[in-house]
């Protein structure tokens, strides 16, 4: 393996999306996995939040996942479904897709810029200096980079090489997931037991009308809440005696493709930077499967870190632009672990939990909580905290249907390259952003819909928004063109010089 500006640890969506990030802004980057290629046993994670979703179109990507995804809507809440169809959205829905799925067409995507994956291969440890990282392989090879990335997952080495503590909660509950053929044709959906919620269903199935439809025969999923919180490796023989004491019979399983056991251990890494390394997704916290967020916030932590990490490499920014990254996911983070910690809690099987569960769910019938939670839960409504000014600052730019004098565009088409974009929907040429042209596209353009959040309602229309590559807007104002100058300078670099 050769030198690169910056190693990825790790080959799961986080490290795919963010080296995908990074060539998109011209940054050598590489990525290591210890898997042997890109093949992922099992169904794991099940979909894309409408967030990601938006995030894959602001690349010009999401067309990919959707013609081989089952569109659902998929938000909820401690087992309450919220309805996101009526959000201002161009994606008011979630995406069906298993993660092997996932990852395969995130990787044909990073192998068109060039992005080299090495195979086999692990980070095995790593030293620091002012300049770089020497990043140890299990190859017996090393590498030098200016930094090193892990998105190596929750036992990530790279974190605890960086000696980033993991605080956190221990298990309190704990399921088996498989994959597995059976002789006998088993009940498929939800049983709920006082040992907790399982679930059989069929690995190949699609959705129609919003509802799951199963096909007869194949490889049966299976999800069982163990009665104690399970520590070993799962093996056949767990999984028989778990179907038995659920459902009284094991309906004769064999040919084992796949198992797993996950918990509800809940931990966050302290801190997602240390000097020249970094963490993200699952390397960087880690929860309950319950509500599907953990995939979905590793994706967008890729996205906000990319851009970041390529302006600091490239020297357009300073190296403190870093520092903003954890500054705006950590929160993001520790709001998803502390929600799924509850769902959890609401999941448990007993009478005083149910009732508790019934109340829940007739406060998120009600629009207002149920706007406000789906908008949480589908990732529309994050908010990095970048000072007071209009709703927008700080938000996702919706995707807009934008008149120029060249025809209609659509906002995020002027995402695909990972550039940022200042948009001027006042008086044309009203804005001179010279010293930064060679960052920053200016466009004029007009716009006369209404402007809408999703839970925040409409907003009042702004004459110019400063979008950031992530999506994220970084400034609102007017032709006055008051504080634009700061923002231009602060995620985007000093000015260039005459």
């Amino acid at each position: 393996m050769t030198d690169h500006a910056v190693v990825i640890a790790g080959g799961g969506p986080t490290g795919l999306m963010l080296a995908g990030e990074l060539a998109l802004a011209g940054v050598d980057v590489a990525i290591v996995e210890r898997r042997p290629n890109q093949d992922l046993p099992g169904s794991r994670a099940g979909g894309l939040q409408s967030r990601t979703i938006e995030v894959l179109d602001q690349r010009g990507i999401a067309d990919r996942f959707l013609s081989e995804g089952q569109v659902a809507q998929v938000a909820g809440f401690g087992g309450t479904r919220l309805d996101i169809s009526d959000f201002p959205t161009r994606h008011p829905y979630g995406l069906g897709l298993w993660q092997r799925h996932i990852e395969r067409i995130l990787a044909g995507w990073v192998r068109e810029l060039a992005v080299p994956i090495y195979y086999g291969i692990e980070v095995t440890g790593f030293g620091q200096d002012d300049t770089g990282v020497d990043v140890a392989l299990s190859d017996g090879q090393s590498a030098r980079a200016q930094y090193l990335v892990g998105c190596d997952g929750g036992r990530s080495l790279v974190r605890k090489a960086a000696g980033i503590d993991f605080p956190g909660w221990d298990p309190t509950t704990s399921a088996l997931l498989a994959e597995v053929e059976m002789t006998e044709e088993p009940p498929l959906g939800i049983r709920r037991t006082p040992s907790g919620t399982h679930a059989l269903g069929k690995v190949e199935y699609e959705i129609k009308d919003g509802e799951v439809v199963y096909k007869k025969g194949g490889t049966v999923g299976v999800m069982l809440t163990e009665a104690h919180v399970g520590t070993s490796e799962p093996t056949l023989r767990d999984l028989s005696e778990g179907l038995v004491a659920v459902y009284g019979t094991d309906y004769g399983i064999r040919n084992l493709t796949w198992i797993t056991r996950f918990t509800d251990m809940t931990r966050q890494a302290a801190a997602y930077r240390a000097g020249r390394v970094l963490l993200a997704g699952d390397a960087a916290h880690v929860h309950s499967p319950v509500g599907g967020q953990g995939l979905n916030i590793g994706v967008q932590d890729a996205v906000n870190l990319g851009w970041k990490l390529a302006q600091v490499v490239k020297r357009t920014s300073p190296e403190k632009l870093l520092d903003t990254y954890h500054a705006e996911r950590h929160p993001v983070g520790a709001r998803v672990l502390r929600k799924t910690m509850a769902q959890v809690a609401l999941m448990r099987v007993d009478d005083r939990t149910e009732a508790l569960r019934d109340t829940v769910a007739e406060l998120l019938s009600m629009d207002e909580p149920r706007k406000r939670f789906a908008a949480m839960m589908s990732g529309l409504d994050i908010h990095y905290d970048l000072g007071e000014g209009h709703p927008l600052l700080g938000r996702r730019m919706p995707d807009l249907d934008l008149v120029t004098d060249d025809g209609p565009l659509r906002l995020f088409t002027l995402l695909h390259t990972a550039r940022p974009v200042l948009l001027n929907l006042g008086e044309p040429g009203g804005f001179d952003i010279t010293p930064w042209a060679d960052r920053v596209q200016l466009v004029d353009a007009r716009y006369g819909g209404m402007w809408e959040l999703p839970a925040l309602g409409a907003v009042a229309a702004p004459t110019a928004v400063l979008i950031r590559p992530d999506g994220y807007v970084a400034w609102v104002g007017d032709l006055t063109q008051f504080g634009l100058v700061d923002a231009l300078s602060t995620w985007f670099g000093p000015p260039a010089a005459a």
